[in-house]
């Protein structure tokens, strides 16, 4: 994999992180969001940097068109995706957008402003623009435009601040830009190129409340989450009120271009992906279900290009287990289940290996459990279903050895594989029966 573009995201991520403090975790997620065309929201109080680091990091992306607004109950649609132009309304006239794209007409426009500057003759250039107008005029008269220019439908990348005090025309107008990418104007709906929309807040609706329910499908739009917190270390603190007060601080020393971004984006979405991750992926959401918290489906199924990013970032040539540690702002809907999920995501992919290990362990040591507290009753019947349990663990451990990649693997399946025949060796003693290998066992089924 090329390193180049690699290096320079890392560079703009390191710039970023040497204007704001202890917000690595919200920088990383700015750059995953870019790189994966998603959405990210930040919850935190005011005051907390939340907007200085999203500003300081599209400011680094240069040539992309940018759009920020802070919403309120006033907000309207007209100043997110641009007013109707009047003149497009009155027949023969032409709309501005019409003229400033036609090139015949701004060559005219611009060899008679030069003439004008100049005090040369104008000869018969306004004579020649009127005739291009009234042409245009025809073609393009009485159609409604809107005229675009600075808003959402013209932007490659957003912010929107106080998102959630958004009214409820401007909310449904969000709703399919965020998701689909796309708006709705005098009946046409058109594409908009936005990569990212990112958003801020300081508190989460109440859905329970029926008044702010309806923001629930907003918030399920903006994909990645980020909680952000004062600075705790002082030294940091210290640090960057130094760096504001010797005037410091918005310096941009690294920056990446709209098209090198593209060009990252196709290389993040190339990444592989393992059948195994995608196995571990699916074992994360049912044990997050088993946890009591709701990730949908379409969450699930929407999840690779997240890894695919931090494993992109990581240097990796295919997603790795702990690239998965990056949906811990991915995974959450409520704030509080933030550290169950990031818990989760720890356990079970800074060690996969072990923690499959531990489990199918766990089984058996249960499975014996209930064999010796039966043994006395049932005898023989007991070693039956033990050993029925037992072959489909000992099935489990073979495909976990087959999956072990490092002699650190290998090791804790085979230790595996012998807790296992010493569980059934002991069982099978107990009640005086021949034991017999897993191995040989499972051959007989």
């Amino acid at each position: 994999m090329p390193s180049n573009l690699r290096d320079r995201m890392l560079a703009v991520i390191a710039d970023v992180n040497a204007q704001v403090a202890e917000r690595e975790e919200l920088v990383e997620m700015i750059a995953i969001a870019l790189l994966t065309g998603k959405n990210l929201f930040i919850l935190g109080a005011p005051g907390q940097a939340k907007s200085y680091a999203i500003n300081a990091f599209r400011s680094r992306i240069t040539g992309a068109r940018q759009f920020e607004r802070l919403l309120s109950k006033q907000t309207d649609e007209e100043q997110l995706f641009g007013r109707i132009d009047l003149s497009s309304l009155i027949p023969g006239s032409v709309p501005r957008d019409v003229l400033e794209k036609n090139p015949q007409y701004q060559d005219m426009y611009g060899r008679l402003e030069a003439r004008l500057t100049s005090g040369g003759d104008v000869g018969d250039l306004p004579e020649q623009m009127e005739r291009q107008r009234k042409a245009l005029g025809e073609l393009y008269g009485g159609d409604p435009q809107v005229n675009t220019a600075g808003k959402i439908p013209e932007a490659d990348i957003c912010f929107l601040d106080e998102i959630f005090k958004c009214n409820d025309g401007v909310l449904n107008s969000l709703l399919t830009a965020l998701n689909e990418r796309k708006y709705t104007n005098e009946g046409r709906t058109y594409p908009i190129p936005t990569i990212s929309f990112f958003a801020a807040s300081n508190e989460v609706p109440n859905f329970s409340d029926p008044q702010e329910k309806i923001l629930e499908a907003l918030y399920d739009r903006l994909e990645l989450k980020v909680v952000t917190a004062n600075i705790e270390n002082r030294d940091k603190r210290l640090a960057v009120l130094r760096d504001k007060q010797a005037g410091r601080t918005g310096q941009i020393a690294a920056s990446v271009t709209l098209d090198e971004l593209k060009q990252m984006q196709e290389e993040v979405a190339n990444l592989p992906v393992p059948e195994a991750i995608n196995e571990l992926a699916d074992d994360i959401l049912c044990q997050l279900r088993r946890n009591e918290i709701t990730v949908s489906d379409r969450k699930y199924l929407n999840y690779y290009p997240i890894a695919q990013a931090r494993a992109w970032l990581s240097g990796h040539t295919q997603v790795e287990p702990r690239d998965l540690l990056a949906l811990k702002n991915y995974l959450w809907q409520k704030p509080g289940e933030r550290a169950v999920v990031e818990s989760e995501l720890n356990r079970m992919c800074i060690n996969p290996m072990q923690d499959k290990v531990n489990n199918i362990r766990g089984m058996a040591v249960e499975a014996k459990e209930e064999f010796d507290a039966a043994k006395e009753q049932v005898g023989s019947k007991a070693l039956i279903k033990l050993r029925g349990e037992l072959i489909r663990l000992y099935s489990d451990q073979q495909k976990l050895a087959g999956e072990a990649q490092s002699d650190s693997e290998r090791q804790m399946t085979d230790g595996l594989l012998t807790d296992l025949e010493s569980i059934s060796r002991q069982a099978h003693e107990a009640v005086g029966f021949t034991y017999t290998p897993l191995e040989q066992l499972a051959a007989l089924q």
